[in-house]
């Protein structure tokens, strides 16, 4: 064996304080080993049974959640590979709203097998090109798996095969109720052709309180607090929006005014007066009866709005803001005055409805199919729990925009998982030349999401795999030639992990089926293959030194103690 020398670092080429890190072990290696506790830290908060993470960001917020978005997106993750594949667990959320944790889980498997394949010996070139061809073998075979498909959108059966999978995961045990509230709010505002759903149209609002099973869905937009002033209720109305506070803007410099008199005194407080009536008159002849701002109420202004029977409603999110701008087709306004006609929207209720002993207000539009939107107001002891709950609906909305794409499904419970080991281990052994280990390494990283299941739920994971790996084979080779080929690939592919009663089984002959759509998987796949392959690329990491001087020293927090 050759004695190693060490190279010398680029004195001449950089400033001092760069540092350079070159080759497999230096490189890659150290790369692959960031990836990987990246994803032991999600893989085990993977399926039903996952464990919750315990977050608290840099902003001293705590998290309590199994969510792989949320726990990836509040830690601050340096390391430049692991950035890599937050960014394509990212990518997936944007994409398909689901599957955030299949593409870290499988990224860091696919890198693990590469580990394995570069200490025997292979060049990182040749695991990328082995991992291409796997990938595109396995997006193959995923086409012809599909074992349903979601055939009506508005029929609420058809509906409920594609989310329930997705919420159990989140919120088990829950499932039931959290599938009927998504279906319920998405066929309120699903519109004629469903490829035009928009997910922003079903809204979540928290109220702190009660149970979960008191949630329930509300028609139209829910704002989680009472108006500001005396009027409850509107119809048929004019809306302005505003970003500003509804009262007199102050001066940008300090003035001072010298009153001699109280007659004076009198005079300057009666010339405020009149400008903010004079505002709030002009609002009343110009129609409005509805005025909704994003900053504060001051007291005189609201005391014309009474006066004027103007209903005052403060909404403190510019997010919301935007969305009540689309759904009454207003335009928001940063100064306090009169709205044109196109600045103005327009809806035909805007009341104030009692929720679990808080009151709300409620905007709601007739059929207008654009603005239409559905509320789900969700219940729960603590704002955890609440968020939690968010995050599983979020889920379960996101999956009918995907089944609106492609209505495809295919089984779950890690039955896919180990259909794709099988034909693509096949596929391996078929392939001529060093590509073959590739593949077959490819194949074997799929096999960390059965594994995975059974790990989480308490369960044996390696008498469990042994027995899909055998309900596979076995079914698969029982076939008799004369069977359609259809037939054949379909038979065992259904077999995953009944995680209730601790053993393998059909999934879609289930009472509740496990289905997953196809097109998270599809696009899953790809991300996490990308990132893997971005990741096993590099084979030098230059560092420049950190911008700034040296940091001034910490204070000790418990200096004053003895």
């Amino acid at each position: 064996m050759a004695l190693k020398v060490p190279k010398s670092s680029y004195p001449q080429l950089f400033k001092e304080g760069y540092k350079n890190l070159q080759g497999v072990e230096e490189a890659v290696l150290r790369n692959i080993q960031a990836v990987h506790e990246l994803s032991e830290i999600i893989r085990t908060s993977f399926g039903p049974n996952g464990r919750n993470k315990m977050v608290i960001n840099h902003l001293e917020k705590l998290f309590v959640t199994n969510d792989a978005a949320t726990i990836i997106r509040e830690l601050d993750v340096v390391h430049p590979a692991a950035k890599i594949l937050v960014m394509a667990s990212q990518q997936q959320e944007q994409e398909i709203g689901d599957g955030t944790n299949f593409v870290i889980i499988f990224a860091g498997e696919l890198l693990q097998k590469a580990a394995n394949l570069l200490r025997m010996g292979l060049h990182p070139s040749e695991i990328v090109q082995g991992y291409e061809l796997a990938c595109n073998k396995a997006l193959e075979i995923l086409d012809e798996l599909s074992v349903d498909s979601v055939k009506d959108c508005r029929s609420k059966s058809e509906l409920e095969k594609s989310i329930k999978t997705s919420i159990a995961s989140k919120q088990s045990g829950y499932e039931d109720l959290l599938t009927n509230l998504v279906i319920e709010a998405t066929l309120m505002v699903l519109p004629k052709n469903p490829q035009h759903f928009n997910v922003d149209n079903v809204r979540i609002v928290k109220i702190m309180g009660g149970n979960i099973y008191e949630s329930k869905v509300v028609k139209g937009m829910v704002f989680g607090r009472e108006p500001e002033g005396t009027v409850n209720k509107s119809l048929k109305s004019k809306i302005a929006i505003f970003t500003c506070p509804l009262d007199l803007a102050q001066t940008e410099t300090k003035g001072t005014v010298l009153i001699h008199n109280a007659k004076e005194m009198l005079n300057f407080t009666k010339g405020e007066e009149e400008q903010i009536e004079k505002i709030f008159k002009e609002f009343e002849e110009a129609g409005i009866k509805v005025v909704v701002t994003g900053g504060s109420v001051g007291e005189l202004a609201l005391h014309y709005l009474n006066r004027f029977n103007i209903m005052v409603v403060k909404v403190l999110s510019k997010f919301d803001l935007r969305r009540l701008c689309r759904v009454v087709g207003a335009t928001a306004l940063a100064r306090l005055g009169v709205p044109t006609a196109e600045e103005m929207g327009n809806c035909d209720i805007v009341e104030t409805v009692e929720i679990g002993g808080d009151r709300v207000t409620v905007f709601r539009q007739g059929k207008d199919e654009k603005s239409k939107t559905a509320t789900i107001v969700i219940r729960g002891a603590t704002q955890n729990v609440l968020d939690d709950i968010e995050r599983a609906i979020d889920d379960g909305v996101n999956n009918v925009k995907a089944v609106t794409r492609d209505p495809r499904l295919v089984p779950g419970a890690g039955a896919i998982e180990m259909e794709l080991v099988k034909r693509l281990t096949s596929f391996g052994e078929k392939t001529p030349g060093i590509n073959q280990y590739s593949i077959k390494a490819f194949a074997e990283a799929l096999e960390v999401f059965p594994r995975t299941l059974a790990e989480n739920d308490g369960l044996d994971a390696t008498e469990i795999l042994s027995k899909l790996y055998t309900a596979h084979h076995i079914e698969s080779t029982s076939t008799t030639e004369d069977e359609t080929s259809e037939n054949a690939n379909k038979s065992g592919a259904c077999v995953g992990i009944d995680i209730e009663n601790d053993d393998i089984v059909d999934v879609t002959k289930l009472p509740n089926p496990v289905l997953d759509v196809l097109v998270t998987k599809q696009w899953a796949i790809k991300f996490a293959t990308d990132a893997a392959l971005t990741v096993l690329r590099v084979d030098q990491i230059i560092m420049s030194k950190p911008a700034g001087g040296p940091k001034p020293p910490q204070q000790n927090p418990n200096w004053d103690e003895d």
